[in-house]
C-alpha cells in the first residue's frame, strides 16, 4: 500500500492528524489538477487554483462520506467537488442578484464624452476653490482628473500616491463638490 492509501485509511477511521499528512502529502497534485480545471474556466474567473484546492478540500474532509478505496478513488472525489464549486460559483455569479449576465466595468476608467456646459465648469471652480482650503491634496486630484483629463494611475505617479489613495480621494472629492453645487 502507498503512503496515501494509509493516510487515506487512517483519514476514513478519523484520525485528524492524518488529515494533515494527507493535504502535505497530496497538495502538489491537488493544486496541478485545480490549476488545470482553472484554466478551462473563461477569462475573468476570480477563483485562483489555491482556493479552488482549499475550498476542495475542506468538502472533502468534512463530508459525512469520507470512505475512499484508493488514490484514484480520492483524486476522482476531489475533482467532483471542485466541479461542483465550480459550478455553485458560476450559477450564483448567473442570478440576477450578482449581475446575471452583464458585464462588470470600472467606470472610474471609463473616458465619458460628454458635453460640459459653462454653467457645470464654473460651478466646479467656484467649489473647487473652498475645497482646495479644507482639502488641498484631494483638490490636486480633481483638477488632474477633471481639468487635465488624467487617468488614476497617471495622477498617482504625479502626486506620489498609491492608485487606491486617489480612487479614494477622487470618490471622496466628487460627492464633496457635488453636495457643495447642490447646496449653492
Amino acid at each position: 500500500m502507498s503512503d496515501a492509501t494509509l493516510l487515506l485509511n487512517a483519514v476514513e477511521q478519523g484520525d485528524p492528524k492524518a488529515a494533515d499528512a494527507l493535504l502535505s502529502l497530496l497538495y502538489e497534485e491537488l493544486r496541478r489538477l485545480a490549476a488545470s480545471k482553472m484554466a478551462q474556466e473563461a477569462p475573468g474567473q476570480t477563483l485562483q487554483p489555491t482556493a479552488l484546492v482549499h475550498e476542495a478540500w475542506l468538502r472533502l474532509i468534512s463530508s459525512d462520506n469520507r470512505r475512499f478505496e484508493n488514490r484514484a478513488h480520492f483524486f476522482s472525489a476531489a475533482a467532483e467537488a471542485m466541479r461542483r464549486i465550480l459550478i455553485d460559483r458560476a450559477r450564483r455569479k448567473l442570478t440576477v442578484r450578482h449581475g446575471g449576465r452583464f458585464e462588470r466595468v470600472d467606470l472610474d476608467e471609463l473616458n465619458w464624452v460628454v458635453e460640459q456646459t459653462d454653467e457645470q465648469l464654473l460651478a466646479v471652480h467656484e467649489v473647487l476653490d473652498k475645497f482646495s482650503g479644507e482639502h488641498p491634496v484631494q483638490a490636486e486630484v480633481v483638477k488632474l482628473r477633471y481639468f487635465a483629463g488624467m487617468t488614476n494611475e497617471e495622477v498617482a505617479d504625479a502626486l506620489g500616491v498609491s492608485v487606491a489613495t486617489v480612487k479614494n480621494y477622487w470618490t471622496f472629492a466628487r460627492a464633496w463638490l457635488f453636495q457643495e453645487i447642490r447646496n449653492s
